[in-house]
């Protein structure tokens, strides 16, 4: 057997390193599923990394390589986001928790990564929030708050309800694009913020939704 076993990769274009680390969920019954999804010719899909349930992570693709795990989408200036970053798939049927021992798995593999690639939780993205339009994952049970708190992403500062902004609208989305988060409709934006940021959050966009997004942009602009 190789040791990166996906035959799904290539040259990262104009010699990029990776400068993001995308999060994924698998949306598959288990691992053996997915491993074998990741891995199979007929499917041109892979990713660096497969974390299974009880932690343990195994890698697909040399992180030197180009994985093919984003697709269309964008973070602030990188277009093609498979050139420019790392990507996890995280083993989760897309709509359960994810145990601790996984936590503590990915934990651990991030903080490898960080120092293999002088990376910091700023690198660190979903899926959704490069691909808002067509992607939901890690989805609204991943504990992008306990990754924030062990200094494996970022987080908004805790935000009043009432931030006195003229047109909460606007400032959401030039926030928004300010923070990284591709061009889309308000809805589109929304949603994807919410689910890394408020995923308990109901009903239209809020003068708290526009405070965090300009917190973020004032404090990790994307590039």
């Amino acid at each position: 057997m190789p040791p990166f076993p996906s035959p799904h990769h290539s040259q990262r274009v104009g010699g990029q390193r990776p400068r993001l680390i995308v999060l994924h969920y698998t949306a598959l019954p288990d691992a053996a599923a997915s491993r074998a999804r990741l891995c199979d010719p007929v499917h041109e899909v892979s990713a660096h990394w497969l974390i299974d349930l009880d932690g343990s992570a195994e890698a697909l693709v040399d992180e030197n390589r180009r994985a093919w795990h984003a697709g269309a989408g964008a973070w602030g200036s990188i277009a093609d986001v498979n050139s420019a970053s790392i990507g996890i798939e995280i083993q989760n049927i897309g709509h359960a928790p994810f145990p601790e021992p996984q936590m503590v798995g990915l934990e651990r593999l991030l903080t490898e990564i960080f120092a293999r690639w002088s990376l910091g939780p700023q690198a660190v993205i979903g899926h959704s929030d490069m691909a808002p339009t067509r992607k939901a994952d890690p989805g609204p049970h991943f504990d992008w708050r306990r990754l924030a708190l062990g200094g494996f992403s970022v987080w908004p500062a805790l935000a009043a309800s009432d931030q006195g902004f003229g047109d909460i609208a606007a400032t959401f989305q030039t926030s928004a694009h300010a923070f990284g988060y591709p061009k889309a409709d308000l809805a589109t934006l929304l949603h994807a913020f919410r689910l890394r940021f408020r995923p308990w959050a109901k009903g239209p966009l809020d003068a708290v939704d526009a405070a965090m997004a300009a917190d973020m942009a004032a404090r990790y602009p994307a590039a």
